[in-house]
């Protein structure tokens, strides 16, 4: 068994922060030419002083240079060989006084190459920590337009759709360097999704109207088919069918529309208490569950927030509406709760019986258009758009919707709004 080499160690860890990697490099590199530096300093100093020798002026012992050999002074005394013997004192400088001599020399040395040192240190380090700050200051200059692309980014990434915060540009301003051309590429990557999500926004809304015109034509060429007097009872069956087709699509192009407008910013925002709506919907649904055997538990406790009462109302609806056409059928119950959590946010939660619903089918049911099992066509239960326009609706007031299977069969949907202010 081979063993694997290990790859090459980070000297800085990845979860430090640029601007701190970059003063730690800036400082570190002056700190390492600045030691440099001082060593090469203290090494020439040191030769300086180790080359001085005894030189008598008169009856004084002095400390001197050397010169070359072979020199004309004749007062220089040249240092020995390495196998001369040991030079006696010079005339007239006993041995007491040039021992005292070279004594005083070691210590002048010695203190000498310490004031270095420790002054040199000190000074290095004043000067380094200075160099260290402005590093910093400087990295934090030059990073800042990247925290501004960084900021504008979550900002659009955290818009409660995928169409919302795209009007948002970073107009950076300055010198046509690297960051610029950075920023401005962004900004026109922006601006054309903007665009697309714009033209998608449009398209759908100019065809769904579009459509309703021969739609509502058809009903009122079947209607008059149906109603003359001399129909047989086949044009009556017919009409009814094309009536029922009818309909279907028309509640289509109705879903499609509203998918549309809750895909929009909401401009104006009213108090909302959802305990009204879901009174409201719950007595407006309950026909049609006791028609089809459900028992309906509307449970409206105060819960507000603020928004579209009109798109609220339908976020509602469509809970409710989806929990009675998904149902067990005879013997079913659901069960609508509005309530007030602790942090404030106002919750409706709509419960069904049901088939056994997988966990992981659960996503795909806040997709346009898809259910669950063979159920795949535009029925009587619905055109796969509820759900839908339940998050899209969650998600333009500043909400969340989330679903998880209920024990026993069934779903159990919360939507969550953010409390009125």
């Amino acid at each position: 068994m081979t063993a694997t080499r290990p790859g090459p160690r980070r000297l800085v860890p990845r979860a430090v922060p640029l601007r701190t990697r970059l003063t730690l490099i800036y400082g570190g590199l002056f700190m390492a030419a600045g030691v440099v530096l001082l060593g090469v300093t203290y090494a020439l100093f040191n030769k300086e002083l180790s080359g001085g020798d005894l030189k008598v002026v008169g009856q004084t012992a002095a400390i001197v240079e050397p010169v070359p050999r072979g020199s004309a002074d004749p007062s220089v005394r040249l240092p020995p060989g390495p196998s001369a013997r040991p030079e006696a004192p010079p005339p007239g400088v006993s041995p007491g006084t040039a021992q005292l001599l070279k004594q005083q020399r070691g210590e002048l040395r010695e203190a000498a190459t310490t004031s270095m040192l420790a002054q040199g240190s000190l000074v290095l380090l004043v000067v380094g920590s200075a160099a260290a700050g402005f590093g910093w200051l400087v990295a934090g200059r030059v990073l800042a337009p990247l925290h501004r692309v960084t900021e504008t980014a979550r900002r659009i990434a955290a818009a409660p759709a995928a169409g919302r915060g795209l009007h948002e540009r970073i107009a950076l301003s300055g010198p046509d360097d690297e960051v610029k051309v950075l920023a401005d590429t962004f900004d026109t990557m922006i601006e054309r999704l903007d665009r697309s999500f714009d033209g998608q926004r449009r398209f759908v809304a100019n065809a769904s109207h579009e459509l309703r015109t021969p739609l509502t034509l058809g009903r009122a060429l079947v209607e008059v088919a149906m109603h003359r007097t001399s129909a047989s009872e086949d044009v009556r069956q017919l009409g009814e069918n094309l009536l029922e087709i009818n309909t279907r699509h028309e509640r289509l192009i109705t879903g499609l529309l509203l998918l549309a407008d809750s895909e929009n910013e909401i401009t104006e925002r009213l108090p909302v208490d959802l305990a009204d709506v879901v009174d409201h919907v719950a007595a407006r649904t309950g026909p049609e569950a006791e028609r089809l055997g459900i028992t309906l538990h509307p449970e409206p406790a105060e819960a507000c927030t603020s928004g579209d009462a009109l798109l609220l109302e339908r976020l509602v609806h469509n809970l409710i509406e989806n929990g009675v056409r998904h149902n067990t059928g005879r013997g079913g119950s659901l069960w609508a709760v509005s309530r007030t959590r602790a942090d404030g946010w106002a919750e409706v939660e709509v419960s069904n019986t049901g088939p056994v619903v997988p966990p992981y089918d659960i996503p795909a049911l806040f997709e346009p258009f898809r259910r669950l099992g063979a159920d795949r066509l535009v029925s009587a239960k619905g055109a796969g758009l509820g759900l839908s326009i339940v998050r899209a609706v969650a998600r333009a007031h500043g909400g969340t919707v989330t679903a998880r299977p209920r024990p026993g069969g069934g779903l159990v949907v919360t939507a969550t709004l953010p409390p009125p202010g």
